[in-house]
């Protein structure tokens, strides 16, 4: 089996990024998504996807946190770098309420900044949102049609899931459903249609049981996916083929 993890942070992880390389492709993770959620980490997250091209590859986007230091120059550097071959979408953008550690509005110009970017480009988006679920479907609907992309790390309501995959988002789902009180999420893997469902770890957040406790990594993607293929009533290996397929639909750009 050989998977993708379409979320991870490389940049951040304390094993080093060669290690963290070498030790998720040695449990069959053969494709990484590196993200890069502001200005300052755009160089080097460009930097990593460049040098483990085409194993690696990752987004360029401001994160919702970092909305209010979004700027017209950093959308510029976002949209001049897309057409490079290990670009494949542009995130981690969207909106969150929980934290606010940017002032709302700025979230929400920053969020529809990209989202346009995204579209002039066309590019696929990767998406955070967080305790804004109104907000965040009002500005994907402002674009249905002309951006999709997928929901990451998915810990939302049904009523999120239904809007989402209506406007033909897809779901992306991390460790938290393997924690103990994550009952309304398992419930909400059980309906996401098979073709339009991935796995990603948020690396090094978020790390699934087993290995909770730990600092999560690329390589702990499989722990997530069985469960999810578990959820589904599939084989471990029915669910490899088809994310498979579903990231390579997503992001046209990865050469498997």
């Amino acid at each position: 089996m050989e998977w993708i993890d379409i979320h991870a942070h490389l940049n951040m992880l304390e094993e080093g990024v060669e290690a963290s390389i070498a030790n998720a492709q040695a449990v069959g993770v053969k494709k990484i998504i590196t993200i890069g959620t502001e200005p300052g980490d755009h160089p080097l997250v460009l930097e990593i996807a460049r040098k483990y091209y085409p194993d690696v590859y990752c987004t360029l986007g401001v994160h919702p946190h970092d909305g209010k230091v979004y700027t017209e120059a950093a959308g510029k550097f976002i949209e001049d770098h897309l057409s490079e071959p290990c670009v494949v979408a542009v995130g981690e953008i969207g909106l969150d309420y929980y934290y606010d550690q940017s002032p709302r509005e700025e979230q929400r110009e920053a969020f529809r900044a990209q989202m346009e970017i995204a579209a002039r480009s066309r590019m696929p988006v990767e998406i955070h949102t967080r305790d804004a679920e109104e907000d965040t479907v009002e500005i994907l609907k402002e674009f249905q049609g002309r951006v999709t992309g997928v929901i990451h790390c998915f810990t939302g309501t049904e009523w999120l899931a239904r809007q989402s995959l209506d406007l033909g988002f897809n779901i992306s789902i991390s460790g938290v459903v393997t924690f103990k009180n994550a009952d309304s999420l398992r419930n909400i893997v059980k309906m996401i249609p098979l073709d339009r469902i991935h796995v990603e770890t948020d690396a090094p957040f978020l790390a699934p049981i087993p290995m909770r406790g730990k600092k999560n990594t690329p390589a702990y993607v499989v722990h997530t996916a069985k469960l999810v293929a578990e959820l589904k009533g599939i084989s471990l290996e029915q669910l490899c083929d088809q994310t498979r397929q579903n990231a390579l639909k997503m992001f046209p750009k990865i050469r498997w």
